[in-house]
């Protein structure tokens, strides 16, 4: 929230600065120094004292707490009226600065304008149907993992808990409104199943390796073709929906049950679900099935594939060894039982 209205307030300060903050200080001080140097002729001593308790009375009499027997002459009283008249001339000013900024920032957040101020996050760049379900699955993790969406529509398509920023995923302005470069990942998913979209998603990957290559960037794509295009972009993860469907289509056909094992698998539902977690050092030099017994024993979860750099190997042989730094994919009912494991969805590279 901080970080927000910090975003906020520097916006506003470029924005108004020099239009009402600065020409307002200029003028009271040029009020004041007149009033002073008014009352000290008119009714004073024109000594370096008198000036100063002159110049102390003009202030608090703008902020209406000025002593009106200070002054006993016409000249001084007329003074004292136009600085009281100014001071709450003043205090209009400033009320209404400060009630244009609570209302524009009010406004700027709910049409999407504002800046997230988030980090560990989620950036969601582009709305469909993968984008509502991945959003819902998101929510629902026991992570609890806050999630920004950057999209150009005139409300939030997400609802409630998704922070939305209005805007072009393309526009680095938008991407830093969105809190690109403290995210830890970004998903990127086609407006529409057009080759266009492809390519916009391929421009989108590109703007936020440049802003952020550190964060892992997941693409959704309409067309297998474009794939290539993509490894190009350095993109860390590629998932062309309409291959993965047909696959496992084919796969049910043959064999009965495999499409709600795999639903069960990736949603959050109230079956095991997919994990991916760093192994502490006391598991390195551990063969593949000692690691698998361990963790079914401690952590109740069947061991599926070891990650290490940036390739996965999945049913790895018996004499696959452990090194420091890898990572495991395991099947369990909650994370709770992983509670020993370090949690690999932030940190670590991915495959």
């Amino acid at each position: 929230m901080f970080k927000r209205l910090r975003w906020h307030y520097r916006r506003l300060r470029r924005q108004f600065g020099g239009k009402v903050i600065r020409p307002l200080l200029l003028t009271s001080l040029v009020v004041v120094l007149l009033a002073t140097i008014g009352v000290t002729l008119a009714e004073k001593e024109t000594t370096l004292s008198e000036f100063g308790r002159s110049f102390y009375w003009s202030v608090m009499t703008i902020l209406d707490a000025g002593d009106i027997s200070y002054v006993s002459t016409p000249t001084g009283w007329v003074i004292h009226w136009v600085l009281a008249i100014f001071g709450v001339g003043v205090l209009v000013t400033v009320t209404g600065a400060v009630v244009g900024v609570v209302i524009d920032y009010l406004m700027k957040e709910g049409q999407g304008m504002g800046a997230s101020g988030y980090e560990g996050h989620i950036v969601v760049c582009g709305w469909n149907g993968t984008a509502r379900d991945l959003i819902d699955e998101l929510q629902s993790d026991e992570y609890g993992v806050r999630i920004v969406l950057l999209h150009d529509a005139d409300r939030n398509p997400a609802g409630e808990g998704v922070y939305y920023v209005k805007g072009d995923a393309t526009n680095n302005d938008d991407l830093d409104r969105a809190g690109i470069p403290h995210a830890t990942a970004a998903i990127i998913c086609p407006s529409d199943p057009t080759d266009a979209a492809d390519m916009r998603s391929i421009l989108i990957v590109l703007a936020i390796e440049a802003m952020a290559p550190e964060v892992r960037t997941v693409v959704e794509v309409n067309n297998p073709r474009h794939v290539p295009h993509l490894e190009r972009t350095h993109v860390d993860e590629i998932l062309v929906t309409s291959r993965l469907a047909s696959r496992l289509l084919a796969r049910t056909a043959m064999y009965p049950g495999l499409s709600g094992l795999v639903t069960d698998l990736v949603s959050g539902g109230d079956g095991s679900e997919l994990y991916r977690v760093i192994l502490p050092t006391e598991y390195c030099g551990f063969t593949i099935d000692q690691l698998s017994a361990r963790m079914r024993a401690e952590h109740q979860a069947t061991l599926l594939a070891v990650a290490r750099d940036r390739h996965t190997f999945s049913n790895p042989p018996s004499d696959f060894i452990l090194e420091e730094g890898d990572q495991v994919v395991v099947v369990a009912e909650s994370l709770g039982t992983l509670s020993p494991l370090r949690s690999a969805r932030v940190t670590g590279p991915y495959s």
